[in-house]
């Protein structure tokens, strides 16, 4: 299977530049939509379109048991560094998270495929909008889901970019690997006037300051030492003048967990670190926006990934550690049927890592016929029964 994925290295290399240059964000993907489902079509794989709003599903085979490939299609609203002749062509808005190239393996894994006859079903699902939900706070494989997307599905897989892992290697964690994540976006309200006067005003930016050291806190202080969490503040804003002391200020950011109970104290941390503002003379607005679940790798799924990887790469390319509080809403597929999703290391040998959501990400291609090798074979040797539960 490595030697067939690297015999179209050339083609996903066309396919994931192509994919680049045209970023889109959330489920405003029709260009790249059009590119998969012409891709699949030409293939000679059924085609459905406009599923889960704008996301492409393709049916190879029919029967089961039938496994599920997901790939992401949707960019960030970042602005791309790279002087490389495949850039963003769209101002403000990148792949910087790899969803490109998980495109185009997905579209590698069914090229390798169609040319195969195979028992039963392989099902090739093209998400929309995994960075961010919709007005009704659902993301893309939410949507997709709603549509049916995994009726009669008996497994799903998937992998996700590594920019630290070197290129050739892969991680595949089992149980929680992924966090949960919830955001809150809040004022902080005060009385503006002079800033030569601040003793006629309640000062925002210094309730602020005793708002944002609470919720500083609470990872170190409010939540037990040995439960993973974060509290980050991304967005801050307040003031027009350096001689105006404003009205209020503006803070949005993010909370990460695996628990549940501590997913629901950092809730009520974030209330309570707010509430500062009040007992300090000012007052507060803030709304918490619940959003992925973490993403569960059912151990069966990751062991099957995992001795793929390590028949076609090598038992040394590949680990066990995977865990982030990075979000991702595959975890809404692995609630539904059994399914895991691995680490496919991008970083170039030699070279530093390369972060994730960073105006400079950008992957070796190498790796792309890696992660078309690894989930084409095993969702072939799913299909044909070859794949056993460990005791």
């Amino acid at each position: 299977m490595l030697k067939e994925a690297l015999d179209i290295e050339e083609q996903l290399v066309q396919w994931r530049r192509a994919i680049h240059r045209r970023p889109e964000l959330g489920f405003h993907v029709s260009h790249t939509a059009a590119l998969v489902a012409g891709a699949l079509s030409e293939m000679g794989i059924d085609v459905r379109t406009g599923v889960g709003r704008s996301g492409v599903v393709g049916f190879l085979g029919r029967g089961s048991p039938t496994i599920a490939v997901r790939a992401d299609m949707d960019a960030l609203p970042i602005q791309e560094e790279n002087r490389v002749d495949y850039a963003s062509q769209t101002a403000g808005c990148m792949h910087a998270c790899g969803h490109d190239a998980h495109t185009a393996i997905a579209l590698g894994v069914a090229a390798v495929l169609s040319r195969r006859e195979l028992p039963s079903q392989v099902r090739f699902v093209f998400q929309p909008s995994e960075e961010r939900a919709d007005e009704e706070g659902l993301s893309g494989a939410a949507r997709m889901i709603a549509d049916g997307v995994l009726e009669g599905v008996d497994a799903v897989i998937a992998l996700h970019c590594d920019g630290v892992l070197e290129v050739g290697h892969v991680d595949v964690g089992e149980g929680w690997v992924q966090a949960a994540v919830d955001s809150f976006q809040g004022w902080i309200i005060g009385r503006g006037g002079h800033g030569a006067y601040p003793h006629q005003t309640v000062d925002p930016i210094w309730l602020t300051s005793h708002v944002l050291s609470g919720l500083f806190a609470i990872p170190s202080r409010r939540i037990p030492p040995l439960q993973p969490c974060v509290v980050s503040v991304g967005v801050l804003r307040a003031g027009t003048a350096d001689n105006v002391i404003p009205d209020r200020v503006y803070l949005e950011g993010t909370l990460r967990s695996y628990d549940g109970d501590v997913r629901q104290q950092l809730a009520q941390e974030v209330e309570r670190a707010f509430g500062l503002a009040r007992a300090l003379g000012g007052d507060y607005q803030l709304a918490i926006r619940t959003g992925y679940p973490a993403t569960y790798n059912h151990p069966a799924a990751a062991a099957w990934l995992r001795q793929v990887a390590a028949d076609l790469l090598g038992p040394e390319k590949v680990t066990a550690q995977q865990k982030s509080m990075g979000a991702e809403d595959f975890g809404l597929m692995t609630q539904q049927v059994e399914g895991a999703i691995m680490r496919l290391g991008v970083r170039p040998p030699g070279a530093p890592p390369r972060p994730l959501h960073t105006a400079t990400f950008d992957i070796d291609e190498a790796a792309l016929p890696v992660g078309v090798a690894v989930l084409a074979e095993t969702a072939v040797r799913f299909v044909t029964g070859r794949l056993t539960k460990p005791a």
